[in-house]
């Protein structure tokens, strides 16, 4: 099928996401999603592993979501959200606010994930500087943690392995440190604090997995000693839970499987079910109370321009509402014993080094990817949708995905993987 007019005309003015544009293979032309399917301008239909960044939990086009957006276009599609408010907004902090239970009362919205973890750090600090804490500047956070691509945020991400080492020396300096494991590791981190902690505002986490840094597993019980932590050395303790939160790991919000509470969460990604964007960073009522004042300079001043946009809210509610009328966790959790048995062959091969499962997230890791393209051309040739990073082939499918799409999924990453050192 001849290239599309529109591809061959756009194509030359787009400037591509974590691509080198001079070597990078041309993206795929979608012109259809539903479900878990992807149709490509040619006519191929590939099963769509990675649920588009992560995002659409429900699947694609879901008829409740594509409704309440409808139905919000033809009412109101946006309005600023500074002097005015609406409906969908409120309702979506109320039910927000109820999910995440007693403890986590205020909802700010921003409209992506770096930007909410850039709102997380900004109160973090001025909640400080409003009590006369000037020295309160820097952070904790962990090797292997990715939490944004804005400039803020990539000087909590991993210095090193991750994507932003160009700009080392240009960036705020904060603390990374190794994610204790360990009880010599936690006393360490204790120790470090004893001096460190003054200067610190608050420490960073990826609950439970350290998602674009390599799909990183740790226990339940690391976050309740951080949580100790946290408290011993008067820290905020943040969760980013852009990837995690809303089902991805079998249970509604990451933080639940360690019961216990972050000052603050960042959320995103699968908020609007992946229909829309949309970000919330979600606070105490303690950390709400620092800004609470006559004094106008202890408000937080941000504002994005589109942030509690109406039509995200709507998709948001109605996503949420799927979550009350349909099993997603359950179906989550059953993805997850799929996911275990089905990708289980793949450590039979000498160049994988491991395969590790939480919920709906399913990870091979690679002791190396020689050519990444051809890798990824080879899973569209199998009919998926996979797009590996580093050294790890991930899945994290919609929460929705039927048995028969899965396994097909599964077995075409095996076959892939099994064929040939990538």
């Amino acid at each position: 099928m001849q290239t599309p007019d529109w591809v061959a005309q756009g194509q030359p003015h787009i400037w591509l996401p974590y691509a080198q544009m001079k070597t990078a293979t041309p993206p795929l032309p979608v012109v259809r999603s539903r479900g878990s399917r992807l149709e490509l301008a040619d006519g191929r239909e590939l099963i769509d592993g990675v649920a588009s960044w992560w995002t659409a939990c429900h699947g694609y086009n879901h008829p409740h979501i594509a409704q309440a957006v409808r139905a919000q276009l033809d009412a109101m599609p946006h309005v600023m959200f500074g002097g005015l408010t609406h409906e969908p907004a409120l309702t979506l902090a109320r039910r927000l606010a109820g999910l995440l239970g007693p403890g986590l009362d205020r909802v700010f919205y921003t409209d992506s994930g770096s930007v909410a973890v850039e709102v997380a750090m900004k109160m973090a600090v001025q909640f400080w500087l409003n009590q006369g804490e000037r020295g309160r500047s820097r952070f904790l956070a962990f090797r292997g943690g990715y939490h944004g691509d804005t400039f803020g945020t990539m000087a909590v991400c991993d210095p090193d392995e991750g994507m932003h080492s160009l700009f080392r020396g240009m960036l705020a300096e904060h603390d990374i440190v190794d994610l204790p494991r360990t009880d010599a590791a936690m006393a360490d981190l204790d120790a470090f604090l004893e001096t460190r902690g003054p200067q610190l505002a608050g420490m960073l986490v990826e609950p439970l997995v350290q998602g674009a840094g390599g799909m990183l597993l740790h226990d339940p019980e690391v976050l309740r000693r951080l949580r100790t932590l946290a408290d011993r050395h008067g820290l905020l303790l943040i969760f980013d839970e852009i990837f995690t939160g809303f089902g991805r790991t079998g249970t509604m919000f990451a933080f639940e499987q360690a019961g216990i509470k972050p000052d603050i969460i960042t959320l995103s990604k699968a908020l609007t079910g992946g229909t829309l964007p949309l970000a919330a960073t979600v606070a105490s009522q303690r950390v709400f109370d620092g800004f609470w004042s006559d004094d106008p300079s202890h408000a937080l001043m941000h504002g994005p321009t589109f942030m509690g946009n109406a039509l995200a809210c709507a998709a948001a509610n109605a996503s949420l509402d799927l979550f009350e009328t349909e099993p997603r966790l359950a179906q989550a959790q059953a993805i997850s014993a799929a996911l275990a048995t089905g990708l289980a062959p793949c450590r039979e091969l000498d160049w994988v080094r491991d395969v590790r499962v939480l919920g709906a997230i399913g990870v091979v890791e690679l002791d190396g990817i020689q050519d990444r393209e051809a890798l990824k051309r080879r899973l569209v040739e199998a009919g998926v949708w996979v797009r590996p990073f580093g050294n790890v082939v991930y899945l994290t499918p919609a929460l929705t995905i039927d048995g028969q799409d899965l396994d097909t999924l599964m077995r075409a990453v095996v076959a892939v993987l099994r064929a040939r050192r990538p």
